[in-house]
């Protein structure tokens, strides 16, 4: 029986898996970077793609916004049989430094969501990505990526820029929707995770960063995230 949510069979999606949001970038991602995409689910929007990269066996799955929606669909991954999982999104602005087009690796998330407390009952907890996933991703996006703490939030207007400085001094580099999550199923259910996005725009900027300079930045986030899986593959003599 295949998953409530993500209609597809177990073998039907790749071991590594990169996690858009949105499912017309699951598209665009499939469409550049994979040798004869194949889509194996589209229900409810949840676009998902398979095909391979350099060799390898990949897919790309869209979460939808937000955590909860994330975990269903990282829940239903895990029981597809996935072992590596990769958030490729976008983050608005907190740490100096940072300009819009700039990439963001995720080494932890701030769990500023209900999802986490959900799974956990409440429990103090601190959600972080696989150490060896995070690096090869750092190693990946190469010079200029920033690489530390961001911040996991419900309501993507909350932050203002009177926050900013507060976050700033907690060594916060950006605030987006879904990596605590993904951090922390990420432990629960034994599979690695990591996270890389693009700065998109300053918190408090009047509008984000132009619609096809994001694009191109998406794409080369995307391809250093692809790389990441080549390298850790061949790491262990699965290339």
């Amino acid at each position: 029986m295949s998953p409530l949510h993500i209609h597809a069979e177990a073998g039907d999606v790749a071991p590594f898996v990169l996690l858009p949001g949105d499912p017309n970038r699951a598209r665009l991602i499939a469409e550049t970077f994979f040798e004869a995409p194949r889509p194996y689910t589209t229900y409810r929007q949840l676009l998902g793609f398979s095909g391979r990269y350099k060799g390898l066996p990949v897919s790309v799955q869209a979460t939808g916004m937000g955590c909860p929606s994330l975990a269903i669909v990282v829940e239903e991954l895990c029981q597809l049989g996935v072992h590596t999982l990769v958030r490729v999104g976008t983050a608005g602005i907190i740490g100096e430094g940072i300009a819009p087009g700039d990439l963001i690796v995720a080494s932890a998330s701030v769990p500023q969501e209900g999802t986490t407390r959900m799974y956990l009952g409440g429990d103090p907890y601190a959600p972080c990505a696989s150490f060896a996933l995070t690096r090869a991703l750092a190693d990946a996006a190469g010079p200029g990526v920033h690489v530390g703490l961001i911040q996991t939030e419900d309501a993507f207007y909350a932050t203002q820029p009177s926050g900013v400085a507060r976050l700033r001094e907690r060594g916060v580099l950006a605030v987006e929707m879904e990596a605590s999550a993904l951090f922390t199923l990420g432990k629960l259910r034994r599979v690695e995770t990591g996270c890389v996005l693009v700065a998109s725009n300053h918190i408090g900027d009047p509008q984000f960063v132009d619609p096809d300079f994001l694009r191109e930045r998406v794409l080369t986030m995307t391809e250093a995230a692809l790389e990441a899986g080549v390298h850790l593959a061949r790491q262990k003599g699965e290339l």
